[in-house]
């Protein structure tokens, strides 16, 4: 069974707002073995809203709006779905009379506006609202000569998340046939994504039951497999089968099978190997340190480390020499491998790993243009260092560079 959701209000479409309900729903709806086709944001017009619920009902079996439920002049959701089912909207004069009694027990007078919250599009059941005033709306319906299943719910998180949860899963439940969906998430570090897919896409081509999605971004890929089937044993062997696959064609490039962040993942192998880390940056800004801290427990292998973004700051926290600095640069690998020798030795690490380079977008050179990174990694026996020139503006360099030295960390200790 698919589904569409409809996000309703005007400022979900500027950049100041973001609908977030439908991540929650997506959730729940996966849980049902009710799959989400399609996600709209629609704008506070009647027609817009009428025209999208039309359409939604010409392709999906449930159909959920959020939002526009309230008492002012652009709430028009109860309006638009009457309008697009061909019905009509009265005003329950059994919900007009607990809203009111809202109001008195509080000791506040309501305002008549709040009275267009009681509308209630004729044959629809009324869900009761735990969180606010805006009650929603259950509709068993045909279309095209179709059943379809149409929920009205508050666009606040905190009441729809309640009435979802109490009112519309016991209903869902119902009237669904047995479905369960299975996903597993497969994490790739530093692989192109056209380079992943050209040796992947045999392989999950030959699984046509199993929707596989490739999603790009930050030097990560996520290989996302999803499957349906009546029963979850089933759907999951399908998945489980296809993800063995691919983690053999890819090798250890996979840092995670089951979604773990890469951060997640080295903090993972430093305990398993009674090992520590620390850190000394430079173009990176401490953004590497942000990553690993953000991982609960971290203080038990992450001691800390140093944001040494200007040389004389190299010198007196990174123990590099300042001749070094004049001879190579402060983006070299000489610099890179100082830096991570002396962090690890001073902090009393396992491990010791520095970035050095030019994020941009000025200061680069022929001899050393925007995107140069080094990275070094130091054991307390050797020192790795790479050279890397990745591209993009700032923000993507120092994102790859953080994503980069996270990966050695990986690999040093697989």
């Amino acid at each position: 069974m698919n589904a569409e959701i409809i996000a309703v209000g005007s400022e979900l479409l500027t950049p100041f707002r973001q609908d977030t309900n439908s991540l929650y729903l997506t959730r729940r709806l996966d849980s049902l073995g009710v799959e989400v086709a399609f996600k709209t944001i629609v704008g506070d017009s009647r027609e817009h809203i009428r025209d999208a619920v039309r359409t939604a009902l010409f392709r999906c079996e449930v159909v959920i709006l959020t939002g526009g439920l309230g008492p002012t002049e652009d709430d028009l959701t109860r309006d638009a779905v009457a309008a697009g089912l061909g019905v009509e909207l009265y005003r329950d004069p059994d919900l007009i009379a607990k809203l009111y009694a809202r109001f008195a027990a509080r000791q506040i007078k309501m305002p008549s506006n709040n009275e267009r919250q009681c509308d209630v599009v004729r044959g629809a059941a009324v869900l009761p609202n735990a969180g606010g005033t805006a009650p929603g709306q259950w509709i068993e319906t045909r279309f095209e000569g179709q059943p379809r299943l149409i929920m009205l719910l508050p666009g606040p998180p905190w009441e729809l998340e309640k009435m979802f949860e109490a009112e519309c899963e016991p209903r869902l439940r119902e009237k669904l046939p047995p479905a369960f969906i299975a996903t597993r998430s497969l994490r790739v570090a530093l692989v192109a994504e056209s380079t992943c897919d050209a040796r992947i896409a045999p392989i999950y081509g030959q699984y046509p039951g199993v929707r596989t999605t490739i999603l790009a971004g930050g030097g990560d890929i996520e290989i996302n497999l999803r499957a349906c089937s009546e029963s979850l044993e089933t759907a999951q062997a399908r998945v489980d089968e296809l993800a063995g696959k691919l983690e053999d064609e890819l090798g250890d490039c996979v840092y995670s099978n089951r979604g773990e962040s890469l951060e997640q993942i080295v903090g993972y192998y430093l305990q398993m190997r009674n090992s520590t880390l620390a850190t000394a940056e430079s173009c990176t800004g401490g953004l590497l340190a942000e990553r690993i801290t953000s991982i609960s427990g971290s203080s038990r292998y992450y001691l800390g480390g140093a944001v040494t973004y200007h040389n004389e700051l190299k010198t007196l926290f990174a123990g590099v020499p300042p001749l070094m600095i004049q001879g190579h640069g402060a983006v070299s690998p000489e610099v890179a491998t100082a830096m991570a020798e002396s962090i690890r030795h001073d902090c009393n690490a396992t491990l010791g790993v520095a970035i050095t380079g030019i994020a941009g977008p000025t200061g680069g050179t022929p001899q050393k243009p925007v995107g140069l990174v080094y990275i070094a990694l130091h054991d307390g026996v050797k020192t790795e260092v790479v050279e890397r020139q990745f591209p993009g503006d700032r923000a993507r360099i120092r994102q790859f560079a953080a994503h980069q030295a996270l990966d050695m960390i990986r690999r040093r200790l697989m």
